[in-house]
């Protein structure tokens, strides 16, 4: 008897063929990808006396205002071995314009260079899809002053305000 109801229940089936199953839905289509390259990146260096060698950028920002902060990236406390957090959001539009052309004018002031040689930096990264409009401003020890002008002082400010208004901007998603 057990051999006749499963003979049926196979002949049924292959019989009822795709009429007598659920047809499945087709997976909804995944987010695009972020572009390859980043538009901006804040990248902060630490002292020379770490040891800190799994280096990332803080926060990666991307044309359509989509961002990925790593707030361990330079944590110290971090096992190497052990992927830093990435967390997804955005920066809002106008913040992200705002920031690109203060980038730009950044790059063409003095921001100084202090005496202290192992005190870290911080680095702007502007990498717009024509890699010859690329432009790289680098803060050399962020916390010193000794030896720069009033006007360094000030670039070096602006620097700090940008740097900082870009992490205070992310809206995690």
């Amino acid at each position: 008897m057990r051999s006749t109801t499963a003979t049926l229940l196979v002949l049924g089936t292959v019989l009822a063929g795709p009429w007598g199953t659920a047809a499945a839905q087709p997976p909804a289509a995944p987010p695009p990808p972020p572009p390859a390259t980043a538009l901006l990146t804040l990248t902060t260096m630490p002292n020379g006396w770490q040891s800190r060698t799994d280096l990332r950028a803080q926060l990666e920002v991307f044309a359509d205002g989509r961002a990925v902060k790593v707030p361990d990236a330079t944590a110290p406390t971090r096992d190497p071995n052990t992927p830093p957090q990435r967390i997804g959001g955005h920066i809002p539009t106008d913040v992200l314009a705002a920031s690109v052309a203060e980038t730009k004018s950044l790059a063409a002031v003095d921001l100084g260079t202090p005496g202290a040689t192992d005190q870290g930096s911080q680095i702007i990264d502007l990498l717009p899809q024509q890699p010859d409009q690329d432009v790289h401003v680098v803060m050399y020890a962020p916390d010193a002053t000794e030896g720069l002008s009033a006007e360094q002082q000030a670039a070096r400010k602006r620097f700090a305000d940008l740097f900082r208004k870009l992490l205070d901007s992310f809206v995690k998603d």
